[in-house]
């Protein structure tokens, strides 16, 4: 199944970081976090991707063709080759297509800019490429089949404390409270059937007007996962990343978890 990546957002949030690099080249460890997400599709047997490039993109086609197994992988060097026996390989069984699609575009046209790379396709995966999951992706696409809607993406819980404010005319707080426990929010991790174009025209953000006539039509459907979930949007997360991995506890690493089939 195709991975469509959305990797051409300025990362305005992550300002430290992004003025020298588009936000999926961020580092977790010695490794961007679009390495971990592509390396999660792999996991499960998905690994024709497609970049939709945008920003700093030239950043992410070095990356890959500089790309050097050994620094991910374990690996064996004979009498000081120069060429050493990778023990595991992992981008080696993937094909990857880079796509320029725009400096300044948002979700929906990237997405457009890549149909014809899916057409004829049942169905494509899609991804924000700034979250990280231990969400078993079968499972999540047995049910996406069950279902037989146009589109779905995981809801998930905030990992993140926010207030709900509200004011009066004069801009004064009449009530503030925590975000309600059943508060719910798009993890993104999107399947698509390739109906979905018939919903999207141009220049519109996916999640605004296509997904309004997919909810019209009952043809969008939410799967809810409260097991690890995190994106990295600011400053406070890449940190909060840093410290997870530099403790050993990266559930998002599911690849080299022997209880995840």
């Amino acid at each position: 199944m195709k991975v469509v990546l959305f990797c051409g957002g300025l990362g305005t949030r992550l300002r430290e970081y992004t003025e020298a690099i588009p936000k999926p080249m961020v580092r977790i460890g010695h490794q961007p976090i679009l390495w971990y997400v592509m390396k999660y599709y792999a996991h499960f047997g998905h690994t024709d991707f497609i970049l939709c490039l945008g920003y700093r993109g030239e950043v992410i086609k070095e990356y890959f063709l500089n790309y050097n197994e050994c620094l991910a992988n374990d690996f064996v060097m004979q009498n000081g080759q120069a060429s050493p026996r990778v023990v595991y390989s992992d981008i080696r069984k993937w094909n990857i297509t880079f796509v320029d699609t725009g400096q300044n575009t948002n979700i929906g046209q990237r997405l457009m800019a890549v149909r014809k790379y899916v057409e004829g396709e049942d169905m494509f995966l899609a991804n924000y490429s700034d979250g990280l999951s231990d969400l078993p992706l079968d499972i999540y696409l047995d049910f996406m089949r069950k279902e037989n809607r146009i589109a779905g993406f995981i809801s998930v819980k905030p990992n993140q404390t926010f207030h709900v404010v509200q004011t009066d005319r004069s801009h004064l707080v009449t009530d503030i409270a925590h975000v309600e426990e059943s508060v719910r929010i798009n993890g993104g991790f999107f399947a698509f059937r390739g109906d979905i174009f018939a919903y999207m025209k141009p220049n519109e953000e996916l999640v605004d007007q296509p997904f309004q006539r997919l909810i019209e039509k009952k043809q969008l459907i939410a799967y809810p996962y409260d097991g690890f979930w995190k994106c990295m949007d600011t400053f406070k997360d890449k940190q909060q990343f840093e410290d997870l991995y530099a403790s050993g506890q990266t559930p998002w690493v599911i690849w080299n978890q022997e209880s995840v089939k």
